[in-house]
């Protein structure tokens, strides 16, 4: 990351909070914070799932729009610049505002608009493949067997400097 692009991701037993500050100025008018999972093997085998569940609360929510990243792939780091190599992302876009949070997820028992945490299965197929933040329309299938990394990201959104 770079100073204008500064994001933390706080994890607690009930929990995550992701905040940071985007500067899209500095960035040229581009940009997004994310976190990802590092170090190790970090070899998820998923293929006993149909899918992926995520959960949260619109009352304590930001009303962006929030991606889920899933890769299967990942490359040696480029040795000019010790860079990480790009690969196809599986992405998902959750969370916005309130109305759009219960319009494309299921309440959970008791729940309903306003009343607490949305919970909303994602399966498979619902993860969308892009490369470099486009679609990939050519994409082979997502290997769920041997998902290497995970990560959330917001992008740019609004005036600058953004907090995220």
């Amino acid at each position: 990351m770079t100073e204008s692009a500064v994001s933390q991701l706080d994890c607690e037993r009930d929990g995550a909070y992701f905040h940071g500050v985007l500067d899209i100025n500095a960035l040229g008018g581009a940009g997004f914070a994310s976190q990802r999972t590092e170090g190790g093997d970090g070899r998820w085998d998923m293929s006993a799932h149909q899918g992926i569940e995520i959960v949260w609360d619109p009352a304590q929510s930001d009303n962006r729009v929030y991606t889920l990243i899933l890769k299967d792939e990942l490359l040696p780091l480029n040795p000019d610049n010790g860079r990480q190599r790009s690969t196809v992302s599986w992405e998902y876009d959750f969370g916005g505002s309130q109305e759009t949070a219960t319009a494309t997820a299921t309440a959970t028992a008791g729940g309903g608009v306003g009343s607490g945490p949305v919970v909303c299965f994602v399966p498979w197929s619902g993860l969308k493949p892009t490369y470099r933040g486009k679609p990939k329309e050519d994409a082979a299938p997502l290997d769920v067997s041997s998902v290497k990394r995970i990560s959330i990201m917001i992008r740019r959104s609004g005036s600058p400097p953004n907090i995220i």
